[in-house]
């Protein structure tokens, strides 16, 4: 089986869609993280700071599934929305899964 892990990188807020996408495509689950990200001043908004925050969306799928997941995902929280959201894939070598 060609396993991948599939990370999606979002704003903080919308990792919950994100599964929901990927489940309504054949995703069994997912790991949430929450992360910051690098950026060099926080902004301030009328008085509030605000951080960098993102989510990252972690789940093991196969190849097929992880390009319906990606599609779906830049299509419904893509750049460009208020998810902002960036994914990639990387393999999974079979001696890493525990069975």
């Amino acid at each position: 089986m060609d396993l991948k892990a599939l990370y999606v990188i979002v704003n903080a807020g919308f990792a919950s869609r994100i599964v929901d996408i990927a489940r309504g495509e054949g995703a069994g689950g997912a790991t949430i993280l929450n992360a910051r990200g690098s950026v060099e001043k926080p902004h301030t908004i009328m008085g509030i700071t605000i951080d960098s925050e993102k989510e990252i969306v972690l789940t093991v799928v196969d190849r097929e599934k992880a390009v319906r997941i990606m599609a779906k995902v830049k299509e419904l929280a893509g750049v460009g929305t208020p998810a902002h959201g960036l994914c990639f894939f990387a393999p999974v070598e079979m001696s890493t899964l525990s069975v």
